[in-house]
């Protein structure tokens, strides 16, 4: 029981305390912050600012928060400072420099979170004037003189300058208010020195005003270089120089630290300590200013003496006749000094030499030499001496020409009749510039000047006729003399297309189904040409071929009715003009064998109508004269005795007769037949009754009836016979 009631405690605590803390913990939220400059935001150097950072914060507990303020100056923190106080945070800048001029504001993070005010910019007005302080105010030349310059008071990224007179001689940057600088004067005399300072404060600066001025004294040191040049007087090419630099006044305790250098322009001769000496043989090019330099720690001193060289003879000149030369033709060169000192010398004391030897000149006379020019460009060199003096002309290059080459003739794409087009004349070889003239049967027609290297001389020309086209002709010349003459223009005319002609085989009213059609399209123009076949005004050709003959064909097997339609042919060549063909109308009639086979079977048609009808007809005739039939094929009996009578006679007159056969349908006019053979009856005239009995009296009838039965299985004979006639009793 005590051990439940333990449990049941340590659960009610537990429970309890949690709340207990939750109460305990303070809601807060910041709701503003702000920043301000006291007195204000411009005040002059000197004044103390506050800077005042209020904070605006709503809490539900009663305990204090935790408040971490820092103040910004244009982004630098400058101050930071934790605490629970709900005042304001109070920053102080005692005797504001222009320093603190800048941007300011305020943060503030209470438990994680951060409030930033706006910005509020300070600007401090007013330099403190710099002061100068100089160690000695007498100095002698080349030493070394210590200053001092302050700005009292100020702060931050500050420059010094220094200033002799208005010119500035040195320029300190440091991050204290002084600049110590060690200063040397170049010259000797009175030197007016002060100084002044710029505060710089991103992104402005800010000068100061100039501090008192100074006199400083610089004393000459009676130490100095001495240059000498003999001889004295003119001085010719030739002469010997002697050049001497020394020290006056120099002082033992001077020595060893004293330097000496003899220079003529950028050329150092000679250096010593004390002297130095040089000599040379004078020439033109050395009137030129020659320098003693001394040079004592800081101290620099010189003298300098300018030589004039009076030239023994001038530099020669080299020149070329003519002044243009082509290859392997012949050239003079001539070289020669225009002027030289008579007082020294003669004209006849210069010798002239040409420079390289190997330039295969000969020399006519004095400095002028004559050679062939040669295949290439080639430097030449004259040399002029006299008394030990040398003198080289410029550089003489030779660019020998070459002589043009015979021209070729061309066309420049293609020859057109009728239309304008270009010609072309151009020579492989051959110097710049060239005159081309276009020639035709030899009159000058225009002319073009070739003067850069990918230049081409093209004419524009027009022709009526093909054969004009040979009539061209160009020349070329690239000097005086005559130039040479191409070949006559050797081209392909291009003749533009015209009538053209479509022609169909066989002919228009003769085509028919299963027929082979040809249709031919021909022009009069230049191949190679193009033909394209349209079939009922088509924009998509049916075919397109290019033929190197002035017409083609278009071929059409076995012609059906679908292959009725309007055809016509279009024709194009390098001329670039279409011409067209009027169009034919191709009409593809019935085969003959058709209409032959639908007229055979009309014909069989009608045939076996009539052969039903007569059929039908015999039959019924047929009928009433079977009896006449049956009854004529009986003999009476007196006919007997007749034939018997005629048989006994002497003189039988025997007579045959063809007994035709009749047609089936009537039995009275068919034939009587054996197997396909005609039977005939003898016919017998007696010879007492020949002159009384008609013809057909004793005409013997055969028995019809016998033979009904071969007249249905062979075909029937079409014969021109008589009726049958009637019998006499």
């Amino acid at each position: 029981m005590d051990r439940f009631l333990l449990l049941l405690s340590c659960m009610l605590i537990f429970t309890y305390h949690p709340r207990r803390g939750a109460d305990a913990q303070s809601m807060f939220t910041i709701r503003n912050i702000s920043i301000s400059l006291e007195p204000g935001s411009n005040v002059a150097r000197g004044t103390n600012v506050t800077v005042r950072c209020h904070a605006l914060v709503s809490s539900s507990g009663s305990g204090p928060l935790s408040r971490e303020y820092t103040i910004y100056k244009d982004s630098i923190v400058v101050y930071t400072k934790t605490t629970s106080s709900s005042g304001d945070l109070i920053y102080h800048l005692f005797d504001a420099r222009v320093f603190n001029t800048g941007k300011y504001k305020c943060k503030i993070n209470i438990e994680g979170k951060r409030l930033t005010s706006e910005a509020k910019k300070l600007s401090v007005t007013g330099l403190s004037t710099p002061l100068l302080n100089l160690k000695t105010a007498v100095i002698s030349e080349g030493e070394e003189l210590t200053a001092k310059c302050t700005a009292p008071g100020e702060t931050g990224a500050i420059i010094f300058y220094f200033y002799d007179g208005t010119k500035e001689i040195l320029e300190d940057r440091v991050n204290s208010n002084q600049s110590e600088v060690k200063l040397r004067f170049n010259s000797v005399g009175i030197h007016k020195l002060y100084c002044s300072y710029t505060v710089f404060v991103t992104p402005q600066s800010f000068p100061s005003d100039k501090s008192g001025t100074m006199t400083i004294l610089v004393k000459e040191l009676s130490i100095a270089p001495v240059l000498e040049i003999l001889p004295y007087s003119k001085i010719y090419e030739g002469d010997r120089l002697d050049i001497m630099c020394s020290i006056r006044d120099l002082m033992p305790e001077m020595q060893g630290n004293v330097h000496l250098y003899l220079s003529r322009g950028t050329q150092l001769l000679r250096r010593g300590n004390t002297n130095v000496n040089h000599s040379m043989i004078a020439l033109a090019k050395d009137t030129e200013e020659f320098e003693c330099r001394l040079e004592m720690g800081n101290v620099v001193k010189v003298d300098t003496n300018k030589v004039a060289v009076t030239e023994l003879f001038s530099v020669p000149t080299l020149s070329m006749s003519p002044s243009e030369v082509f290859q392997r033709e012949y050239m003079t060169l001539g070289c020669k000094s225009d002027s030289f000192a008579s007082e020294r010398i003669h004209r006849d004391d210069l010798i002239y030499t040409m420079d390289p030897p190997e330039s295969l000149l000969v020399q006519k006379s004095t400095g002028v030499y004559v050679g062939k020019a040669l295949l290439y460009d080639f430097n030449y060199t004259c040399i002029a001496q006299a008394k030990g003096i040398r003198k080289y002309s410029r550089l003489l290059t030779v660019r020998p020409k070459v002589t043009v080459s015979t021209p070729r003739i061309s066309v420049a794409g293609r020859a057109v009749l009728g239309r304008p087009f270009k010609i072309l004349c151009q020579s492989d070889t051959g110097s710049l510039p060239i005159n081309y003239t276009l020639l035709q049967d030899y009159e000058q027609l225009s002319m073009a000047i070739v003067k850069m290297p990918f230049e081409q001389a093209l004419f524009t020309v027009t022709i009526n006729h093909p054969g004009d086209i040979s009539k061209f002709m160009c020349e070329a010349k690239n000097s005086q003399r005559e130039g040479p003459l191409s070949k006559r223009l050797d081209a392909t005319v291009v003749v533009p297309l015209s009538h053209p002609t479509l022609t169909v085989i066989p002919n228009l009213l003769e085509i028919a189904e299963g027929d082979h059609l040809f249709l031919i399209c021909g022009v009069k123009g230049t191949p190679p040409i193009t033909f394209k076949w349209y079939r009922d005004d088509s924009n998509k050709p049916i075919k397109t071929t290019t033929s190197d003959k002035n017409n083609t064909d278009y071929q059409i097997q076995a012609l059906g009715k679908e292959d009725s339609g309007s055809y016509y042919c279009e024709a194009l060549n390098h001329a670039n003009n279409v011409v067209r063909s009027a169009p034919v109308t191709i009409e593809v009639r019935m085969a003959l064998w058709k209409k032959a086979l639908i007229g055979g079977f009309c014909l069989l048609m009608l045939g076996m109508l009539v052969v039903t009808i007569v059929l039908c007809f015999r039959s019924k005739r047929g009928k009433v004269e079977m009896v006449d039939i049956s009854v004529w094929s009986e003999r009476p009996p007196q006919t007997a005795n007749d034939e018997e009578s005629s048989m006994v006679s002497h003189e039988p007159d025997v007579e045959y007769t063809e007994v035709v056969h009749p047609q089936p349908t009537d039995i009275s006019r068919a034939p009587l037949r054996k197997g396909t053979e005609t039977v005939y009856s003898e016919l017998q005239n007696s010879p007492h009754d020949a002159d009384d009995t008609p013809g057909y009296g004793s005409v013997e009838y055969a028995d019809l009836n016998a033979e009904q039965h071969q007249m249905n299985h062979y075909p029937v004979e079409h014969t021109n016979f008589q009726d049958l006639p009637v019998p006499v009793d």
